[in-house]
């Protein structure tokens, strides 16, 4: 029997590993990582090095030769500090790394991408709790599908049930649900309502887990139905490949007969004339047979500068529905969610801290809890505030103090000038609301690195009006000693 602190060991590093995995995918394509990443092992890992063996003897020179590097930054982020990787072939690993094999002790594997549960998004959010890598470029489902396919292709983690739903993401959640229980193919009334569903919003808020979830609950629920989920860019390679090939019949038999067609990342067809002509005529066949479209973008539709007008118009044609950056309190939702699934326990106190400074995405709030429970894993000790301000120092933007949020602007704004938030940020446009609301627009683009569309989803408003606002505080700035007055004083204890 290998000793039990070798056991102990051998788990925690599998774990950790799992996490080097899951930073690769970021990276690489699901077959790199099934060939090359997913059979390694973590044997021993210090300060300063780590130890993987390498059980095939083919794989050990090219991963020498071309993915150290990769590995060692991938290992960096799963960690937060920086070791040498040293790859060993199995034969000159250690004598305890054998006898742990040999007893038929298996720590947990590393997990395969096809298989991997990732207990969500935060992204509520996952993806509401955070985004998730795509299953693969293109991933069909259907009745007749294999259930080797099945089973790989599907994430079961990515379900309504585990995205955590806020404020920013609340419509984007229910008009998801709706179309996953009753996708326009349904021909009901209310199932037309939502064809085509467009879904946009800034990269790692949830968009992805969403379509996943509607996959799951339409697969649970209308097992007979044909989904195909693809994303933007892949959608315009298969086109390209199919031209050359000279298969475009199909190519369109392929998206054509499906009854629920999911695109992600849909802005990438923009600007590519053939691939916008091809994707009108599917989108058209589609919807006029009423079978569901479900599009994603970064972006609200009237902003892809070089889409089709064409295109634009009928991806207006049903509901538009936004993801926002989630607020302090979905962010420590989606912290607490995260850290119970990696088994570690953090103090309100840490919870508090992270949500005040991890606001950009939810891959941002991914990263620091592996960080966090790589360095539990490790020493075993208690997360502290000083332990995690350490972790995440690195994702923190170095010109922009860990402490301002949009929240805090706001809340600051409020107590100085007596106006509630709500009120900044609502309709009413009396003198006194009108000034807190330029002074908050003032202070969020002075102060933060949100684009000024970004600042005008946040307060519901136009780039124009978002633009007038700067333009009004700008020019009291200098001339009325009150606006001096408010401002500076705003900013001081926002950078305190």
């Amino acid at each position: 029997m290998p000793r039990k602190d070798v056991v102990i060991i051998m788990q925690s590093f599998n774990d950790i590993w799992a996490n080097v995995v899951n930073v690769l995918s970021e990276e690489y394509s699901k077959n790199v990582i099934d060939l090359w990443f997913a059979s390694l092992k973590l044997y021993e890992l210090t300060d300063s090095r780590a130890l993987i063996i390498c059980d095939m003897p083919y794989k050990y020179g090219i991963i020498k030769t071309k993915y150290v590097t990769a590995i060692e930054g991938a290992l960096e982020k799963a960690v937060g500090f920086h070791v040498e990787v040293i790859i060993l072939d199995k034969t000159q690993a250690p004598e305890e790394y054998h006898t742990y094999i040999s007893d038929n002790i298996e720590a947990p594997e590393p997990v395969n991408l096809a298989d991997r549960v990732v207990p969500p998004q935060l992204c509520g959010m996952a993806d509401g709790t955070g985004e998730v890598d795509e299953l693969s470029e293109t991933d069909v489902y259907s009745a007749d599908a294999s259930p080797r396919k099945k089973a790989a292709s599907i994430y079961n983690a990515y379900t309504f049930e585990n995205f955590i739903v806020g404020v920013s993401n609340t419509f984007a959640h229910a008009a998801s649900l709706a179309v996953a229980n009753e996708p326009a193919c349904l021909e009901t009334i209310e199932s037309s309502t939502y064809n085509p569903l467009f879904i946009y919003g800034p990269s790692g808020l949830g968009k992805t887990h969403l379509l996943y979830a509607i996959v799951n609950r339409i697969k649970q629920t209308r097992p007979e139905l044909k989904i195909v989920y693809v994303k933007g860019e892949h959608f315009t390679n298969e086109l390209i490949d199919s031209i050359s090939k000279k298969t475009p019949e199909a190519f369109r038999e392929k998206y054509r007969s499906a009854d629920v067609l999911l695109i992600d990342d849909i802005h990438f067809i923009a600007g590519r004339e053939a691939t916008q002509e091809e994707f009108f005529h599917t989108f058209n066949a589609l919807h006029e047979d009423n079978k569901q479209i479900i599009l994603t973008s970064d972006r609200p539709v009237r902003e892809i500068k070089t889409l089709e007008e064409r295109l634009k118009t009928r991806f207006e044609w049903g509901v538009c529905a936004d993801i926002q950056p989630p607020d302090t309190d979905l962010r420590s939702a989606i912290i607490k969610n995260k850290a119970a699934s990696k088994n570690i326990n953090l103090s309100n106190e840490v919870v508090s801290f992270l949500a005040e400074n991890l606001k950009s995405n939810i891959r941002q709030i991914e990263g620091a809890i592996r960080k966090l429970a790589a360095l539990y894993t490790l020493t075993g000790n208690q997360i502290t505030v000083d332990t995690a301000k350490n972790a995440i120092a690195d994702l923190i933007s170095d010109d922009e103090p860990v402490t301002m949020t949009v929240d805090r602007i706001f809340e600051k704004v409020s107590k100085k000038l007596g106006i509630s938030v709500e009120e900044i940020k609502g309709t009413r446009r009396n003198r006194e609301v009108a000034y807190a609301r330029h002074i908050s627009i003032y202070l969020i683009r002075k102060l933060t690195n949100l684009s000024l569309p970004q600042i005008g989803k946040i307060l519901k408003r136009d780039h124009a009006t978002v633009m007038s606002s700067l333009r009004t505080v700008e020019k009291q700035l200098g001339a009325n000693t009150q606006t001096d007055s408010d401002v500076s004083e705003l900013i001081k204890e926002l950078k305190s």
